[in-house]
Protein backbone atom coordinates (compact mmCIF):
# COMPACT_ATOMS: atom_id res chain seq x y z
CA UNK A 1 0.00 0.00 0.00
CA UNK A 2 1.43 3.35 -1.45
CA UNK A 3 0.36 6.53 0.59
CA UNK A 4 -2.11 8.51 -1.58
CA UNK A 5 0.20 11.25 -0.93
CA UNK A 6 3.92 12.27 -0.53
CA UNK A 7 4.68 11.96 3.96
CA UNK A 8 5.83 15.20 5.26
CA UNK A 9 8.59 14.65 7.87
CA UNK A 10 8.03 16.81 11.61
CA UNK A 11 8.86 16.30 15.45
CA UNK A 12 6.13 15.78 18.05
CA UNK A 13 5.52 18.62 20.61
CA UNK A 14 2.81 16.55 22.12
CA UNK A 15 -0.01 14.17 21.88
CA UNK A 16 -3.47 15.03 23.79
CA UNK A 17 -7.55 14.55 23.90
CA UNK A 18 -6.38 11.27 22.41
CA UNK A 19 -6.93 12.41 18.95
CA UNK A 20 -5.06 15.82 18.64
CA UNK A 21 -1.05 15.94 17.97
CA UNK A 22 0.79 18.89 17.87
CA UNK A 23 3.68 18.85 15.68
CA UNK A 24 6.52 20.82 13.99
CA UNK A 25 6.99 20.40 10.62
CA UNK A 26 10.99 20.75 9.40
CA UNK A 27 9.78 23.44 7.45
CA UNK A 28 9.32 24.84 11.06
CA UNK A 29 5.72 25.49 10.79
CA UNK A 30 3.47 25.06 14.09
CA UNK A 31 0.30 22.58 13.33
CA UNK A 32 -2.07 20.76 15.35
CA UNK A 33 -2.89 17.09 13.04
CA UNK A 34 -4.96 14.19 13.39
CA UNK A 35 -4.03 11.30 15.65
CA UNK A 36 -6.07 8.53 14.11
CA UNK A 37 -5.25 5.71 17.22
CA UNK A 38 -7.68 4.93 20.49
CA UNK A 39 -4.90 3.60 22.18
CA UNK A 40 -2.25 4.57 24.99
CA UNK A 41 0.47 4.29 22.34
CA UNK A 42 3.11 3.47 25.35
CA UNK A 43 6.05 3.43 24.23
CA UNK A 44 5.63 4.68 20.75
CA UNK A 45 6.23 8.57 21.08
CA UNK A 46 7.62 11.15 23.27
CA UNK A 47 8.66 14.34 22.96
CA UNK A 48 10.82 15.81 20.02
CA UNK A 49 9.86 12.22 18.37
CA UNK A 50 10.16 12.51 14.38
CA UNK A 51 6.66 11.67 12.89
CA UNK A 52 5.22 11.55 9.41
CA UNK A 53 2.27 13.27 8.38
CA UNK A 54 0.06 13.36 5.04
CA UNK A 55 -1.11 16.95 4.45
CA UNK A 56 -4.86 16.88 3.60
CA UNK A 57 -6.51 20.37 1.16
CA UNK A 58 -9.75 19.14 2.15
CA UNK A 59 -11.55 22.32 3.18
CA UNK A 60 -14.13 20.40 4.95
CA UNK A 61 -11.84 18.99 7.32
CA UNK A 62 -10.94 20.72 10.72
CA UNK A 63 -7.55 19.53 10.70
CA UNK A 64 -5.06 19.66 8.07
CA UNK A 65 -3.26 16.43 8.10
CA UNK A 66 -2.97 12.95 10.09
CA UNK A 67 0.01 11.53 11.47
CA UNK A 68 0.77 8.17 9.82
CA UNK A 69 4.51 7.09 11.07
CA UNK A 70 6.50 7.50 14.04
CA UNK A 71 9.81 6.83 15.36
CA UNK A 72 9.64 5.17 18.67
CA UNK A 73 12.31 6.18 21.64
CA UNK A 74 13.81 2.85 20.49
CA UNK A 75 14.67 4.07 16.63
CA UNK A 76 11.82 1.62 15.38
CA UNK A 77 9.36 2.76 12.75
CA UNK A 78 5.55 2.72 14.01
CA UNK A 79 2.39 2.89 11.93
CA UNK A 80 -0.06 4.43 14.45
CA UNK A 81 -2.85 4.77 12.14
CA UNK A 82 -5.15 1.93 13.40
CA UNK A 83 -7.26 2.52 10.32
CA UNK A 84 -4.58 1.45 7.64
CA UNK A 85 -4.36 -2.45 9.26
CA UNK A 86 -7.73 -3.69 7.66
CA UNK A 87 -7.14 -2.21 4.37
CA UNK A 88 -3.12 -3.61 4.95
CA UNK A 89 -4.48 -6.66 5.38
CA UNK A 90 -7.10 -7.11 2.78
CA UNK A 91 -4.43 -6.11 0.27
CA UNK A 92 -2.27 -8.68 2.00
CA UNK A 93 -5.27 -11.43 1.58
CA UNK A 94 -6.06 -10.26 -2.10
CA UNK A 95 -2.31 -10.68 -3.02
CA UNK A 96 -1.96 -14.47 -1.25
CA UNK A 97 0.39 -13.24 1.05
CA UNK A 98 -1.18 -14.66 4.20
CA UNK A 99 -0.69 -18.18 3.21
CA UNK A 100 -2.75 -20.09 6.10
CA UNK A 101 -6.03 -17.76 4.40
CA UNK A 102 -5.11 -18.09 0.65
CA UNK A 103 -8.21 -19.81 -1.23
CA UNK A 104 -10.94 -18.29 -0.50
CA UNK A 105 -13.97 -17.03 -3.05
CA UNK A 106 -15.41 -14.40 -1.58
CA UNK A 107 -14.33 -11.64 0.73
CA UNK A 108 -16.73 -9.45 2.87
CA UNK A 109 -16.09 -6.45 5.12
CA UNK A 110 -17.24 -5.36 8.70
CA UNK A 111 -19.98 -8.42 8.53
CA UNK A 112 -22.30 -8.22 11.70
CA UNK A 113 -22.24 -11.56 13.76
CA UNK A 114 -22.27 -13.35 17.07
CA UNK A 115 -24.35 -13.35 20.75
CA UNK A 116 -22.99 -9.91 21.66
CA UNK A 117 -23.68 -7.67 18.93
CA UNK A 118 -20.14 -7.44 17.25
CA UNK A 119 -18.96 -6.76 13.65
CA UNK A 120 -15.98 -8.75 12.01
CA UNK A 121 -13.19 -7.84 10.01
CA UNK A 122 -13.46 -10.07 7.38
CA UNK A 123 -15.94 -12.89 6.16
CA UNK A 124 -14.03 -15.14 3.93
CA UNK A 125 -16.18 -17.83 1.68
CA UNK A 126 -14.35 -21.17 1.19
CA UNK A 127 -15.89 -24.23 -0.29
CA UNK A 128 -16.07 -25.45 3.08
CA UNK A 129 -17.59 -22.71 4.99
CA UNK A 130 -16.38 -19.46 5.80
CA UNK A 131 -14.19 -18.09 8.18
CA UNK A 132 -14.44 -15.29 10.58
CA UNK A 133 -11.19 -12.80 10.77
CA UNK A 134 -10.75 -10.41 13.76
CA UNK A 135 -7.58 -8.00 12.99
CA UNK A 136 -5.67 -6.42 15.62
CA UNK A 137 -2.92 -3.57 14.99
CA UNK A 138 0.55 -4.14 17.28
CA UNK A 139 2.66 -1.36 17.93
CA UNK A 140 4.05 -2.00 21.60
CA UNK A 141 6.78 -2.81 22.01
CA UNK A 142 9.59 -2.83 25.04
CA UNK A 143 12.88 -1.83 25.23
CA UNK A 144 15.59 -3.62 23.10
CA UNK A 145 12.82 -6.86 22.60
CA UNK A 146 12.21 -8.21 19.73
CA UNK A 147 8.47 -9.52 21.18
CA UNK A 148 5.73 -6.81 20.56
CA UNK A 149 2.43 -7.13 22.42
CA UNK A 150 -1.34 -6.52 22.31
CA UNK A 151 -2.87 -4.24 23.81
CA UNK A 152 -1.25 -1.17 24.80
CA UNK A 153 -4.15 -0.84 27.06
CA UNK A 154 -7.22 -2.26 28.72
CA UNK A 155 -9.54 -3.25 25.77
CA UNK A 156 -12.77 -4.45 26.85
CA UNK A 157 -13.65 -4.44 22.71
CA UNK A 158 -10.67 -6.69 22.02
CA UNK A 159 -11.65 -9.49 24.91
CA UNK A 160 -15.48 -9.23 23.37
CA UNK A 161 -14.17 -10.39 19.97
CA UNK A 162 -12.23 -12.77 21.54
CA UNK A 163 -15.52 -14.11 23.16
CA UNK A 164 -17.32 -13.98 19.93
CA UNK A 165 -14.46 -15.82 18.07
CA UNK A 166 -14.57 -18.83 20.53
CA UNK A 167 -18.02 -19.32 20.51
CA UNK A 168 -17.83 -19.70 16.36
CA UNK A 169 -14.76 -22.19 17.09
CA UNK A 170 -16.71 -24.10 19.28
CA UNK A 171 -19.78 -24.56 17.01
CA UNK A 172 -17.14 -25.57 14.19
CA UNK A 173 -17.04 -22.70 11.89
CA UNK A 174 -13.43 -21.26 11.33
CA UNK A 175 -12.36 -18.50 13.43
CA UNK A 176 -9.03 -16.42 13.13
CA UNK A 177 -7.33 -13.63 14.96
CA UNK A 178 -4.83 -11.91 13.27
CA UNK A 179 -2.29 -9.51 14.27
CA UNK A 180 -1.11 -7.19 12.22
CA UNK A 181 2.26 -5.96 13.09
CA UNK A 182 2.70 -2.22 12.63
CA UNK A 183 6.50 -1.75 14.58
CA UNK A 184 9.20 -2.68 12.91
CA UNK A 185 12.27 -4.83 14.18
CA UNK A 186 9.49 -7.28 15.69
CA UNK A 187 10.55 -11.25 15.76
CA UNK A 188 7.49 -12.20 17.84
CA UNK A 189 4.10 -11.29 19.33
CA UNK A 190 2.47 -12.08 22.46
CA UNK A 191 -0.44 -11.14 24.71
CA UNK A 192 0.57 -7.59 27.21
CA UNK A 193 -1.22 -9.51 30.39
CA UNK A 194 0.60 -7.16 32.30
CA UNK A 195 -1.14 -4.60 30.39
CA UNK A 196 -4.74 -6.26 30.35
CA UNK A 197 -4.68 -9.64 31.97
CA UNK A 198 -8.32 -9.79 31.43
CA UNK A 199 -7.48 -9.65 27.23
CA UNK A 200 -4.47 -12.50 27.87
CA UNK A 201 -7.04 -14.94 29.78
CA UNK A 202 -9.49 -14.22 27.01
CA UNK A 203 -7.03 -14.97 24.02
CA UNK A 204 -6.06 -18.33 25.81
CA UNK A 205 -9.76 -19.24 26.34
CA UNK A 206 -10.10 -18.54 22.59
CA UNK A 207 -7.01 -20.99 21.62
CA UNK A 208 -8.23 -23.19 23.48
CA UNK A 209 -11.77 -23.14 22.19
CA UNK A 210 -10.13 -23.84 18.40
CA UNK A 211 -9.53 -19.98 17.06
CA UNK A 212 -6.53 -20.01 15.10
CA UNK A 213 -4.41 -16.93 16.12
CA UNK A 214 -1.78 -15.87 13.42
CA UNK A 215 0.31 -13.09 13.08
CA UNK A 216 2.25 -10.59 10.26
CA UNK A 217 4.54 -8.54 10.55
CA UNK A 218 4.39 -5.00 8.09
CA UNK A 219 7.30 -3.34 6.22
CA UNK A 220 7.54 0.26 6.61
CA UNK A 221 8.33 3.18 5.41
CA UNK A 222 7.55 6.88 4.72
CA UNK A 223 6.78 5.74 1.29
CA UNK A 224 4.68 1.89 1.16
CA UNK A 225 3.73 0.09 3.92
CA UNK A 226 2.49 -3.74 3.33
CA UNK A 227 2.37 -6.91 5.15
CA UNK A 228 5.40 -8.95 4.69
CA UNK A 229 5.63 -12.16 6.76
CA UNK A 230 4.53 -14.37 9.20
CA UNK A 231 5.66 -14.16 13.06
CA UNK A 232 5.46 -16.51 15.77
CA UNK A 233 2.49 -15.77 18.92
CA UNK A 234 4.09 -16.62 22.09
CA UNK A 235 1.56 -17.74 24.71
CA UNK A 236 3.04 -18.16 28.10
CA UNK A 237 6.69 -18.28 26.27
CA UNK A 238 5.70 -21.09 23.97
CA UNK A 239 5.27 -20.93 20.37
CA UNK A 240 1.85 -21.44 19.70
CA UNK A 241 2.93 -22.89 16.18
CA UNK A 242 5.17 -25.72 18.00
CA UNK A 243 2.57 -26.56 20.52
CA UNK A 244 0.58 -27.53 17.80
CA UNK A 245 -2.20 -24.44 18.65
CA UNK A 246 -2.28 -23.29 15.08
Amino acid sequence: MRFARPLEQGRLVRRYKRFLADIVTDAGEELCIHCPNTGSMLNCMGEGARIWFQRSDDPRRKLPGTWELVETPQGRLACVNTARANPLVEEALLGGVIRELAGFSGLKREVAYGVENSRVDFRLDYACGPAFVEVKSVTLGFGNSAVAAFPDAVTTRGARHLRELAVLARAGVRAVQLYCVNLSGVEAVRPASEIDPLYASALREAITAGVQVLAYAVQLSPEEIRVERPLPVLIDGCDLAAIGSV
